[in-house]
């Protein structure tokens, strides 16, 4: 059964491939990443098979829900939680027929608030949305209103603001409604990734007092 989708926090996206990956996300859970995407390009198949199970290990000690980043087949392979779709990937009705009806389903809506009325009434787990910020991971990814968080309050599924995103400009996102902040390079790219995962993780503090 997979690790559900719970609470708001920081959503961890690496950004390999790297030598040290087992050994950054394990600091970034342990600072508090409440959901952890795998993102690799490349076409390393063994390696990325590799890493993805020890991924679901590293995960699944820290009760983290490991999503795949449009790779579905390799999703199943080593039993992730889920995967996250882009505008040319499959929709969430032919991804839950190969995954079952409790994976995670992420869906890229970019700026368009009806693809994700669209993504929410076809099942997705959560929709995501950015770039809110000049982003160094998508340099040339369209930029995308603050206030677009406001507007789709009542999709009924937890939304993930993405793009450019640090702890330093996170809190606005969180004041208008985002239930993740997902993160590559303020994150991975930090000296200290545990620290880095923190200061995001304290941008929802009053979850984590309330959950004490």
């Amino acid at each position: 059964m997979p690790i559900p989708l719970s609470g708001r926090g920081l959503y961890a996206i690496t950004d390999g491939p790297r030598a040290d990956l087992l050994d950054v996300v394990a600091q970034a859970l342990a600072g508090g990443a409440r959901l952890l995407q795998y993102r690799d390009l490349s076409d390393d198949t063994a390696r990325r098979r590799a890493e993805a199970t020890a991924l679901v290990q590293l995960c699944r000690a820290h009760g983290v829900p490991l999503i795949i980043d449009h790779d579905v087949a390799l999703a199943l392979a080593v039993g992730a939680d889920g995967v996250h779709l882009g505008r040319d990937d499959d929709d969430p009705v032919a991804v839950r027929a190969v995954l079952g009806e409790h994976a995670i389903v992420g869906v890229s809506c970019y700026g368009s608030l009806p693809r994700a009325q669209a993504a929410a009434r076809a099942g997705a787990s959560y929709v995501s949305f950015g770039a809110f910020f000049p982003s160094p991971t998508k340099p040339l990814a369209a930029r995308v209103p603050i206030d677009l968080l406001r507007q789709s309050a009542a999709l009924g599924v937890p939304r993930v603001a993405i793009g450019g995103i640090t702890p330093d400009n996170g809190a606005s996102l969180v004041e208008a409604g985002a239930e993740y902040l997902a993160a590559i390079a303020a994150l991975f790219a930090a000296p200290d990734v545990r620290a880095a995962a923190q200061r995001f993780a304290d941008l929802y503090s009053s979850d984590r007092e309330s959950a004490r």
